[in-house]
């Protein structure tokens, strides 16, 4: 039986951006890809949601102060 990490309670919603909302993201922040934070192609939980290097990816975690947290990884 295969396990799923998205599917547990530790690991924070990951999900890959559209080419549309990584566009709208960056122009919103006024950055450049490359000066987003970074997380490797071969982290699990990029290999499971099957993210690509280029790809940016949406993390949502839960937060006792802010109800949710929001951050971004460029895959490298």
């Amino acid at each position: 039986m295969k396990i799923r990490l998205q599917d547990h309670i530790l690991v924070p919603k990951h999900e890959i951006l559209s080419k549309e909302e990584a566009e709208e993201l960056l122009k919103i922040l006024g950055i450049s890809k490359e000066q987003l934070p970074k997380i490797k192609a071969s982290d699990p939980i990029v290999v499971e949601i099957g993210a690509k290097p280029g790809d940016i990816i949406k993390i949502t975690r839960k937060s006792l102060t802010a109800g949710k947290s929001v951050f971004y990884r460029l895959v490298v």
